[in-house]
C-alpha cells in the first residue's frame, strides 16, 4: 500500500485513468463494431454512417496513447476500403 501522500494521490490518478481509458477503449471498439455489422449486413449507408462515427472515435483513442497511431490509421483505413468496395443497395 501507498505511504506516502504523493504515492497516494498516484494511485487514485492510476485508478482514474484506468477507468477512463476503460471507457474510451470500449466506445472505440463498440464503434468498429457497428461499421463491421453493417459491412456484414450488406447496407452501405448504414456502414457510411457508422464509419463516419468510428473514424474520429479511432483517431482520439490514438491521440489519447491508448492505441498507436499508425495502428489507427491501419484500421480507418482497411475500414474505409471495405466500406468502399461495398455495393450501393
Amino acid at each position: 500500500m501507498a505511504n506516502t501522500k504523493s504515492a497516494k494521490k498516484a494511485v487514485r490518478q492510476t485508478i482514474r485513468r484506468t477507468a477512463d481509458n476503460k471507457n474510451r477503449r470500449s466506445q472505440m471498439r463498440g464503434s468498429v463494431r457497428k461499421v463491421e455489422e453493417a459491412i456484414a449486413s450488406g447496407n452501405k449507408d448504414a456502414a457510411q454512417t457508422a464509419l463516419r462515427e468510428a473514424e474520429p472515435l479511432m483517431v482520439r483513442t490514438a491521440q489519447k496513447g491508448l492505441l498507436h497511431r499508425k495502428s489507427a490509421s491501419r484500421k480507418v483505413s482497411r475500414l474505409a476500403k471495405r466500406v468502399g468496395a461495398m455495393e450501393t443497395a
